[in-house]
């Protein structure tokens, strides 16, 4: 089983984290209809936000031991259903390494970092994803979670361990 850890994203290293995003847009275009611009490429107004304001946190998904980059999360606090928590904007593992977990263990360190109310909104019209977010949010909560207008909304419960 690969190690994995999470790595809050320098300013530094914006430009590898817009390239990873491009990707994810690019990859979720398939069934929630974004467009690319003029310059081939996806809009995502937030972008610098996550590197200027403090409730907007990026992180890399890495390989514990080697460092290898495996993908990246990027949590905020803008939630829909409730007054206060967190969200997962966007997440991503590279296709190479999905089917190990890694995604599975990288999202409970997302929810891990954080208490409170969290929100997850799976990428519109994928069904993959949708069943991804499901099978960890119900393992995360014991299944005690509620999803409402295709948003799971949850509590963070007790810590993980992320290996």
């Amino acid at each position: 089983m690969i190690k994995i850890t999470l790595e809050r994203v320098s300013p530094q290293q914006r430009d590898t984290l817009f390239r990873m995003l491009q990707y994810s847009l690019f990859e979720e275009s398939l069934t929630d209809l974004n467009e690319m611009n003029d310059e081939a490429l996806f809009e995502y107004p937030w972008f610098d936000l996550y590197f200027t304001e403090a409730d907007r946190e990026a992180c890399f998904i890495r390989e514990a031991d080697s460092r290898k980059l495996l993908g990246f999360a990027m949590i905020n606090t803008h939630v829909q259903k409730s007054e206060k928590g967190h969200s997962i904007a966007e997440f991503m593992v590279i296709p190479k390494y999905r089917g190990r977990g890694i995604g599975k263990r990288a999202a409970m360190a997302c929810f891990d970092k954080y208490g409170g109310r969290w929100e997850v909104t799976p990428s519109f019209g994928s069904r993959a994803a949708r069943e991804f977010w499901k099978q960890v949010i119900d393992q995360y909560t014991g299944e005690n979670n509620t999803p409402t207008d295709g948003t799971f909304c949850f509590f963070r419960r007790n810590r993980h361990d992320t290996q």
